[in-house]
Parts: C-alpha cells; structure tokens; sequence
C-alpha cells in the first residue's frame, strides 16, 4: 500500500524540528565498496546502496541516483560510463525536423530503464519508515541532451517550432516513465530540469514548465507527488517553476533560498540547498558544519523548508562531511526543543 503523500506533508509541515531530504545516494555506493558505472547498471546494487543510507542517515525520505543521461540513452544516444564520475550523454542524434519526426518514443524496455525500474520497485518494497523517491530528467533537459544544449538554446528563439516537436517526444515518453515509477510503488520523484535554469522566465514557461505541468496532470496523485528541481534557477524562474503544479520544489546553491520561500506557496515543500561539490565534496566537514549552520538559521522561520543539498550528491563526497551534514543538523534542532 502506497504512502499518503498529503499526509506525510501535513507530518513535516507540523514538525518542531527540521528535517533533511538529501539527494544523495553515491555515499552508499562507496560504502559498499562498488562504482558508480556499476551501479548504474544494476538495479540489485543500486537498491542495496539507497537501503544502506536509509540504515545509517535519518533522511526525510530515501532518494535514487540523479542520472540523466539514462533517458537519453534510451532514445538511441550513447552514455558514458565511469567508474567515478555521474554519467553523461556524449553526442546528439537529432537536429533536423526531419530527424525528430522518425525519431520513435522509446520502450520502457530500452537500455538501462528496466535497471532503474527494478532498484525503485525493490526499494519501495524494503524501505518502510520513509518514503522512496525516485529521478529521472525533466522535458527540457532531454530534449537538450538529444539535440544538444547549444543548439537548442538558439533554435528555442529561431525554430521554436522543431523544438517543441521534440518536446512533445520527450513528454510522452517521460509520462510513460514516471507512470511506470508510480506503478513500482515509490512515493514520488525528483525531476531534474536543470537546463531549463539558462532560460529566461518567458521562456521557461514556454519550453520547460508548460510541459513539466502535462506531466504533472498526467501523474501526481496523493499517493505519488513530484519534486521539480532546477538547480540553474538564481529565483528568476521561481514562479514559472510553481506554475507547473508540482508538489514540492528542489533549489541549487546559485539560489537564495530565504529570499525565495515566499514566491512558493507555503504547504509546498521548498529544499535545498547546500552546495554538492563545492561544501560537500571540496569542502572540510567544518565548513559543511558552519553552511549547513547558516542555512538553517537563514529559513528557521519557514515552516515548509527541507534541508537539502543543491544537487544530486556527487561520487567521492568524504563520509565525514555526511557526518557533519547531519550532526550540524542535529544541534540546530536540540536549540529547538
């Protein structure tokens, strides 16, 4: 039986402590003593490094990895795999209108898919005491990956009309996907939209949010919610981001998240925003303690506010600087009683 949604919000939104909703799932990886290309391939390993975070972190809720090159690699573009680094999509396989018209809406069946399907199905059958969130890309950023980002960039503004037909490609099939999401009994999902954050407001409405909304209809439910994130947005995109329908919303560290909260609406969780690879990978588990600290301090009056990273937490992030992640989160709510 699935988890009610709208409840377990209620549940955060009442807490007198704050709680943390990481996006971080390499740190289990490590931990069991794999890699990250194997991980991404095998949906056995990729649940048993989720269950291991949920054994060891008091996560708000457990969260898959952030790959976005999966979605397009299933469309027929190439991935590069490695034993360290977050995949990535290594060229483009459409331009033409000729070439988004053949190009056909991809099987749930294709590439890694199914490996990502069965680590969500798995985890949401094991992991009872919090939800299980899964990922996949946004609309933008797909179709960013199969045409490439500069490209589209331009031809958003001199051949919209080649663009959106990828886009209704590209929503089709994520539709399907995160149906197929819903169906393995996960909670929700984080969609990643971070291409969308080099749009101006306009056109983010246009390109990104409008179809991120057709989603949204298409699949939330109140056992089933979807977490929009776009890391590129500095709070310009803000409204554009609300305007999608979408549940919750995930911020990157180039925003300002105290100032942005009242552009949300306040039973709508807001997380973030902890810079991934700067403070959680570079940095000293010091400086995580003392940015985790201000953060804190910054949104203490904002009840809908979920301590998050800025991003997906990428490979290698040293254990302690989890450690500090949480232990600064720890004394903060000690001051809260």
């Amino acid at each position: 039986m699935q988890r009610n949604m709208i409840k377990w919000r209620r549940s955060v939104l009442q807490s007198p402590r704050r709680l943390a909703l990481p996006v971080m799932t390499h740190p289990g990886i490590e931990k069991l003593g794999a890699t990250v290309k194997q991980a991404v391939c095998d949906g056995d390993l990729h649940f048993r490094a989720i269950q291991v975070l949920a054994e060891t972190w008091p996560t708000a809720a457990s969260t898959m990895i952030m790959d976005l090159s999966v979605e397009a690699e299933a469309f027929g573009a190439t991935a590069h795999l490695t034993d360290h680094d977050i995949p990535a999509v290594k060229d483009n396989i459409v331009r033409s209108a000729e070439s988004i018209e053949k190009l056909a809406v991809p099987p749930l069946t294709a590439g890694r898919l199914p490996q990502f399907l069965k680590a969500a199905r798995q985890a949401a059958e094991a992991i009872k005491d919090r939800p299980v969130m899964a990922g996949c890309v946004g609309p933008f950023s797909l179709a960013g990956r199969l045409y490439d980002m500069t490209e589209i960039m331009m031809d958003v503004i001199e051949e919209p009309e080649k663009i959106h037909a990828l886009l209704e490609k590209c929503t089709a099939f994520l539709i399907n996907y995160v149906k197929a999401f819903r169906d393995a009994g996960v909670s929700g999902i984080f969609m990643a939209e971070p291409a969308a954050g080099v749009l101006s407001p306009k056109l983010c409405d246009q390109f990104s949010s409008a179809y991120v909304k057709r989603i949204v209809e298409a699949t939330q439910t109140d056992t089933f919610v979807i977490i929009l994130h776009n890391c590129g947005n500095t709070g310009v995109q803000n409204k554009s981001m609300v305007s999608t329908g979408a549940w919750g919303f995930h911020l990157g560290n180039r925003n300002d998240i105290a100032k942005s909260l009242p552009d949300f609406p306040a039973d709508a969780l807001v997380m973030g925003n902890i810079d991934p690879a700067g403070t959680m990978k570079m940095g000293s588990p010091e400086q995580v303690t003392s940015e985790v600290s201000a953060l804190l301090a910054k949104t203490a009056g904002a009840k809908n506010f979920v301590l998050s990273t800025g991003c997906d937490t990428p490979p290698l992030v040293p254990w302690k600087n989890v450690e500090a992640f949480f232990g600064a989160l720890d004394a903060f709510n000690k001051t809260r009683g």
